[in-house]
Order: structure tokens, then C-alpha cells, then sequence
């Protein structure tokens, strides 16, 4: 599979036309990884595409879901959150 992409939580917001709260914009950009090739286990990188969010464990995907979900019903697409990597 090829995956492109190196998503902010601004791009996030802007593709899922959703605003989250300041608190839940600085968590989430506290673990987010700028590199793909290594993200470590409390981190997340996004992709454009595919459209998602890739994460370095499932501590680290339980988070990002729960910071995401409360958002759901205002998203207009699809993002899919994964994990990858070994657990800690």
C-alpha cells in the first residue's frame, strides 16, 4: 500500500470540517509525529492518503479515538484511525 501524506490537526479539522476544542487540538498535537518511518508508541502521524491516522500503539489509538469520537456526527468524511508497531 502507498501512503502520502504528512496531515497537521489543522488539515484534520480542515478535511473534516470540524472544529475540536483547544484542549483536545493541543493533546492531540502534543503526539503527533512529523515522520512516518518511525512513530513511536504515543504518537500518531496522519496521512492524506489513504485518509488516516496511524498510531504507534493501542494506548496511543484508544486516545486519539477518544478525542475524536465526541466529533463524529459533525465530520463530513471518513477517517480511519490504525496501529502500528509493537506494544509497549
Amino acid at each position: 500500500m502507498i501512503m502520502l501524506g504528512n496531515l497537521t490537526v489543522k488539515d484534520i479539522e480542515e478535511r473534516l470540517d470540524i472544529t475540536l476544542s483547544e484542549e483536545d487540538r493541543a493533546a492531540l498535537g502534543a503526539i503527533r509525529c512529523n515522520s512516518a518511518n518511525d512513530i513511536p508508541a504515543d504518537g500518531w502521524h496522519c496521512f492524506d492518503i489513504p485518509f488516516m491516522i496511524l498510531c504507534g500503539s493501542m494506548k496511543t489509538h484508544s486516545e486519539v479515538c477518544r478525542i475524536l469520537s465526541p466529533y463524529s456526527s459533525m465530520m463530513t468524511g471518513n477517517i480511519k484511525v490504525a496501529v502500528q508497531g509493537k506494544e509497549e
